[in-house]
């Protein structure tokens, strides 16, 4: 009797586990079904940037995180920079872009769009007040954006009013340059101008500029989306329906909004602009961008050892398809720039295999493939730095071809190499800040980061540097550690 109670309990408490674990994994896969990948900028106060904590915040991703829990689907943030996250887009890395992307005629033939929801002009900024309008502009420079409506118009005026134009990628380089005097002005969208000004940048508007038609911004998706658009636009209309849409925008752009930007920034003490307030304010930030960069050039190292040395005794083999074979790679990955190979690895080849590549992997590729070119290069010269009597004299005595590589040359080639493989660290840890490009948020990136918040870029860039120069200083100390060692 016990028995068949005991095998009734068992049978009712697997009913119930199984009764309660189906629906959940069917509603974990029914939410993930609904979990879209937005990519957006760092840098475009007031619709896209990041706070203190490392959060995307703004007018676009509040909207949309207003609008996701209104339509019932999920947001997963992707901070890529603009470029970055266009070019993802293209590539199908991610299903949308929120980053103050102007609607034009030749993106829609591209991508599909969202009703507009915010209406922008175009603004010019001086810090010179002597420059005045586009005529002052003559035989001088003026800096743009990249991928901006601004920056078009500044493009289409160049020749009209005879200035010439230099393009950056983020606004905060944008700023910097104008106040520098390498440039005299710069074009950006009238809120994000406007933001910038409240919020500590010292420049000025041009008192006689003349804004031109004001282009409108939508959420840009891929063409297979369309069921995506839908739920923005229905959320889009609801926001600005109940108010909340509103509430969202004069949150950053209301002249209320400005104003206080505007006394925030002055209340602000000395002490909190200072080079160490800032360190303090930020070191977690810098902390967390470090660890990044560190993660990155351990795992990108190891791989690019591994390669290399595969490949650097591919060269050395008697067999002439095999050197060949090692010569190509060397010469193809250590000739193409490191930019350049991120974004192929990171929006070219998703296109070609139809799979998403995640940053972090496309990072760590491009590592292994440019550092293992390198490493492969100095494997395959000390190798051959060994004396060739050395092969000579062993294989005379018998040996075979891969027991004298193994006893004889290779002890005295890695005795040789050793100090190479610390340099090729030290120079990995300084290529990961170009991994930056696709979105990974690494020291580099987490200085643009905070350099976008406060515009404090001197200070910024100074802690940074200093972070570079004192990881490499004890690499470099390690480095003649070891050289010493060897010739011990």
């Amino acid at each position: 009797m016990r028995k068949k109670h005991f095998v009734w309990l068992l049978a009712t408490l697997v009913a119930f586990v199984v009764a309660w674990w189906v629906p959940q994994q069917e509603q974990s896969v029914h939410a993930a079904e609904q979990t879209y990948t937005f990519g957006t900028d760092t840098t475009f106060s007031p619709f896209a940037f990041t706070n203190k904590q490392n959060q995307s915040v703004g007018i676009d991703i509040d909207l949309l995180n207003a609008i996701a829990k209104r339509e019932g689907f999920k947001i997963e943030w992707k901070q890529l920079g603009f470029d970055g996250a266009v070019q993802a887009l293209q590539a199908k890395q991610i299903d949308a872009v929120a980053a103050g992307m102007s609607i034009t005629d030749e993106r829609k033939k591209t991508f599909l769009f969202s009703h507009p929801y915010y209406k922008s002009g175009t603004y010019m900024a001086v810090k010179d007040t002597s420059i005045k309008s586009l005529k002052d502009l003559k035989g001088k420079k003026v800096a743009v954006k990249t991928g901006t409506t601004a920056a078009d118009y500044a493009n289409s005026m160049k020749k009209k009013y005879g200035f010439s134009v230099v393009t950056f990628d983020s606004d905060d380089n944008m700023y910097q340059d104008v106040l520098t005097g390498n440039t005299v002005a710069c074009f950006e969208d009238k809120p994000v101008m406007q933001y910038a000004i409240a919020n500590g940048v010292k420049l000025k508007l041009a008192s006689d500029f003349k804004e031109p038609d004001a282009g409108t911004y939508g959420f840009a998706f891929q063409k297979s989306e369309g069921e995506l658009v839908k739920k923005v636009n229905a959320g889009l209309k609801a926001l600005k329906a109940n108010g909340q849409y509103a509430k969202i925008v004069a949150k950053y752009v209301g002249n209320g909004s400005q104003k206080s930007q505007a006394k925030q920034t002055a209340k602000q003490t000395e002490s909190d602009r200072s080079f160490f307030g800032l360190l303090r304010a930020n070191a977690g930030t810098l902390t967390s961008g470090l660890g990044k960069t560190l993660e990155l050039t351990v795992v990108g190292i190891v791989c690019a050892t591994i390669v290399g040395i595969l490949v650097g005794l591919l060269g050395v083999l008697p067999n002439k398809f095999a050197q060949g074979a090692a010569n190509t790679f060397i010469y193809v990955f250590r000739g193409l720039p490191l930019m350049v190979l991120a974004l192929f690895i990171y929006t070219g080849v998703p296109t070609l295999i139809g799979t998403k590549v995640p940053a972090f992997i496309a990072g760590i590729i491009t590592l292994t493939l440019n550092e293992g070119a390198y490493t492969a290069a100095f494997v395959k010269g000390g190798i051959k730095a060994v004396d060739v009597g050395q092969m000579e004299a062993a294989r005379s005595l018998g040996l075979t071809w891969g027991k004298t590589m193994k006893r004889v040359v290779l002890p005295q080639g890695i005795r040789i190499m050793i100090p190479s493989f610390i340099n090729q660290f030290i120079i990995t840890l300084k290529d990961t800040s170009i991994l930056s490009v696709i979105g990974l948020l690494e020291l580099t990136q987490t200085g643009k980061i905070i350099v976008a918040r406060n515009m404090e870029g001197f200070k910024i860039w100074t802690m940074v540097a200093l972070i570079y120069v004192i990881i490499i200083t004890l690499l470099t100390w390690l480095s003649n550690w070891v050289q010493k060692k060897v010739r011990a």
